[in-house]
């Protein structure tokens, strides 16, 4: 529903999620004043503000509700979203500031009634033990208590979109926009980025799996050797040395003994180790040294 102020401006209920982003900056704001409050007491001896601790935080929130709730009707969260508290209590259409009454109970309930809880076991500590038991025990059901309605209230602003808090809902106050809202223009640029990266990086997942990786680093660096320029006698060994010249099978790991035969390393390796004096079975040259071929031997289909 949308009402209209005094000054003839359309009032907009506030959305859900601007009201609980107001509650967050409000927090943000508190904990940065308490922040820049206790930096100034850095030099001075240490736990000097602990003692007085809740007094000094009623007193700072006192003073940002002075120039925020009583003066502007809205919280430095609201008023960064453009938000501020209507008195919903008023039967007139337009657009009403909160009464004095309302601010006044707003104080109490917030300022206050934080105040109350960090002092309320302090208050009663002088008590005779079994007395502060007891009182502690109700004050404990007490809290309970509003815990739960607060809970409630927070399941009934999310069905209906009224009254993020408590107090709110007591005191009768709801948070309108101020002026009424532009739609805006939101680019995709990022997110289409973003979704086409995605996409080709599940397609490279869904590819890699299929590339015979270990067939294209042999292909690569034959043609890494072949661009350094490898030997002509190498290359036609390779060219012309399909088979191991023992087991008789496409060479595992191929090396020469300096002739024109290639044979597999296991195969030379075991032969002479068994003999000292072993030489190549084709053309009877004794072995100098093992020397792996460079060349690789591309394996093709044998046939039949």
């Amino acid at each position: 529903m949308v009402a209209s102020n005094n000054n003839g401006k359309k009032m907009t209920p506030a959305l859900r999620i601007s009201q609980l982003d107001a509650l967050e900056l409000n927090k943000a704001l508190e904990q940065l004043v308490w922040s820049q409050f206790t930096r100034c007491f850095h030099g001075f001896k240490p736990g000097l503000l602990a003692r007085f601790e809740p007094e000094v935080k009623a007193f700072l929130w006192l003073f940002l509700w002075r120039f925020t709730i009583y003066s502007k009707n809205a919280t430095v969260g609201q008023t960064i979203l453009n938000i501020q508290y209507k008195n919903d209590l008023s039967q007139k259409q337009n657009y009403q500031t909160l009464s004095k009454h309302q601010k006044l109970w707003y104080l109490i309930c917030t300022v206050g009634g934080r105040w109350l809880e960090e002092r309320c076991y302090d208050l009663f500590s002088n008590r005779p033990l079994e007395s502060f038991r007891k009182t502690k025990y109700f004050i404990n059901l007490a809290v309970g208590l509003l815990k739960l309605c607060e809970l409630l209230n927070f399941l009934v602003f999310l069905r209906k979109g009224k009254f993020a808090t408590l107090t709110e809902r007591i005191l009768g106050i709801r948070s309108v926009f101020c002026q009424p809202q532009s739609i805006r223009q939101i680019g995709f640029e990022y997110m289409n980025r973003e979704l086409l990266w995605h996409g080709f990086a599940e397609f490279l997942i869904f590819l890699l799996p299929l590339i015979n990786m270990q067939k294209l680093k042999l292909r690569l660096s034959s043609w890494s050797l072949a661009v350094a320029g490898c030997s002509s006698k190498e290359s036609s060994l390779a060219a012309g040395s399909k088979e191991c010249c023992l087991c008789g099978e496409w060479p595992t790991m191929p090396h020469t003994i300096g002739c024109s035969h290639v044979f597999c390393y296991y195969c030379l390796k075991s032969n002479y180790l068994f003999d000292m004096y072993f030489t190549c079975p084709k053309c009877g040259m004794e072995v100098h040294d093992l020397q792996p071929l460079k060349h690789k031997i591309e394996m093709k289909e044998v046939s039949t």
